[in-house]
């Protein structure tokens, strides 16, 4: 039974009694103390086999009150929806009961008015746009969920219920693995989750539909890249554009990222020519103006492993297989800046609040800090043992030695990796040396400064130059301020919270970990706290989890 009262969780938690042996349900920072609040996994009857070749990604899910009802208007045939954030956006709601609720916030993107349902939208993944199942009218959704894909399945579960093992909807796919997902937390048309598969199909959905269906396909779907028709390759992340009234853009393993918009039709002639260069970007727009989808950008000829938009979607960053991070002006097409990793694939990006820095995670097992403003990488975290698979700034943290002006001194960050290590890692402004030339004019030692200094790099590094990897001298390091171990398999993501912290391992086990303050300050009190503007504290990674991993 649906549970769609409040979109609170209960402070009372079994997690202590379910933890692995040699895990601790705590970890200490500088701040006090992370509690293990609760965890969330699939049912306990998924054979082990069916999780193959597929990696967990999580979406936090918010349904708000149920829309006034108006009068439908039929789209014309072949007419696209969806709307989707997937970084991943969500918060949990007032609470009665004598609790608090946790304050999950996250998401950004945009949205236009549509109807759906469609018999034509029937997909050959064993999806279906019209049920016949029994469906709940009366049930508004209204609350917070969890949804994250295991093997062939998408589940999703209620984040109120204290059930270890209970989604409260699982859709299932026929011929093609769910591998990344994303939720538009304001969508105005009902369609606010995008599912992209391994096949490069990609679906939009209604998440409120698929909570009131009884049913284990999906109801209500528009197909997009049906079959493959335009990329047969794999999807890698799906990530909605801020301010973007709609459009949104999927990355897949052939190098190749599409723009979508949803007022566009479905069913369109979307061929583009072939691509000339295949070392070099490139971007083709569709022939007609109806035709989804709209563009063809080539970033690269290896797979994009992660993509992430800045808050307000002025710039794309990309990072792949062949070990760069890409900067794109994303309105201007054009490619801004770049550079490459010092050793193998890079695999998650994400962006601090101010966009000022972007972070990397990948396969030489660093965290990378690069600078918009420098236009190169400026630190490297130092502390994993294995490949990074997550990277996320913690907006929610401030430093207890803040001046109060409004600008950033200390940023707070994480990291996970298939080490099973989360990271948490502080980056100081005043104590970063950044070099600002390779070489010196005149021989001698590098020139180097405190802090930012793009007007040095202006005449230097010229837009659209992909830099090479930095020489390990020239780069400050740094070291997490923690190190714990949080799951017994290897880790796929990160999500920071107002309150808690989420990790995510690669075998569908999600754990939530209270800040310092946080769970006691729960415990008796029937306070609400206050929902978080999205326009305030977006989440900035559009994937929480990496579809990378080791063999």
């Amino acid at each position: 039974m649906i549970n769609s009262s409040n979109g609170m969780i209960s402070t009372s938690s079994t997690s202590a009694n379910t933890q692995s042996p040699g895990l601790k349900t705590y970890f200490k920072t500088p701040e006090g103390r992370y509690k293990l609040h609760n965890e969330k996994t699939h049912p306990s009857g998924l054979l082990h086999y069916a999780h193959g070749k597929t990696v967990t990604q999580v979406t936090l899910a918010i349904i708000k009150d149920k829309p006034a009802p108006s009068t439908p208007t039929a789209p014309p045939s072949g007419f696209s929806t969806g709307s989707g954030v997937r970084s991943a956006a969500a918060r949990l709601l007032g609470a009665s009961n004598g609790t608090r609720a946790l304050s999950f916030v996250g998401g950004n993107g945009g949205s236009k008015s549509i109807s759906s349902s469609s018999s034509s939208r029937i997909g050959s993944l064993g999806t279906s746009c019209s049920s016949n199942s029994m469906i709940n009218s009366n049930f508004d959704g209204k609350g917070t969920y969890l949804i994250f894909n295991v093997g062939d399945a998408i589940f999703i579960t209620d984040l109120n219920s204290q059930d270890k093992e209970d989604p409260i909807k699982s859709i299932h796919f026929s011929n093609s693995n769910p591998v990344c997902h994303a939720f538009d937390q304001d969508a105005k048309d009902g369609h606010d989750l995008l599912i992209g598969l391994s096949s490069g199909d990609v679906y939009s959905v209604s998440l409120r539909q698929q909570l009131q269906d009884g049913g284990k396909k999906l109801v209500g779907a528009h197909h997009y890249n049906k079959d493959g028709s335009v990329n047969n390759s794999r999807c890698m992340s799906i990530a909605w554009v801020p301010g973007g009234d709609g459009a949104f853009v999927v990355a897949h393993a052939d190098g190749n990222l599409y723009v979508y918009e949803k007022s566009k039709d479905v069913a369109g002639d979307s061929s583009f020519p072939v691509i000339k260069d295949p070392t070099q970007f490139s971007v083709s727009h569709a022939r007609y103006s109806k035709s989804n989808p709209i563009a063809r950008w080539h970033i690269c000829q290896g797979s994009i492993n992660g993509i992430a938009f800045s808050t307000d979607g002025t710039y794309l960053a990309t990072v792949g297989r062949d070990g760069y991070l890409r900067v794109f002006d994303y309105s201007k097409e054009q490619l801004i800046c770049g550079g490459k990793s010092y050793y193998g694939a890079l695999l998650c990006c994400a962006w601090s609040m101010d966009a000022k820095y972007i972070l990397t995670g990948g396969e030489d097992d660093l965290v990378q800090v690069w600078s918009m403003e420098d236009r190169k990488v400026v630190a490297w975290g130092e502390g994993h043992n294995s490949w990074v698979s997550g990277v996320a700034f913690d907006s929610y943290w401030s430093s207890p030695n803040s001046d109060g002006t409004g600008e950033n001194v200390v940023y707070r960050f994480g990291s996970v990796g298939q080490d099973t290590q989360l990271l948490l890692w502080d980056l100081e402004m005043d104590e970063i040396v950044v070099p600002l030339r390779r070489c010196p004019p005149s021989g001698g030692s590098p020139t180097f400064s405190t802090g930012s200094q793009s007007s040095h790099w202006d005449s230097v590094i010229p837009v659209g130059t992909l830099q090479p990897a930095p020489s390990m001298r020239d780069v400050p390091k740094l070291s997490p301020v923690v190190a714990h171990r949080v799951h017994t398999d290897p880790l796929s993501g990160l999500v920071f919270t107002q309150e808690c912290v989420l990790t995510v391992c690669r075998e569908g086990h999600v754990k939530i970990w209270m800040r310092p303050g946080a769970s006691d300050s729960q415990s008796g009190n029937s306070e609400t706290i206050s929902s978080t503007s999205l326009k305030e504290k977006p989440l900035l990674s559009s994937k929480i989890g990496s579809s990378t991993y080791k063999q």
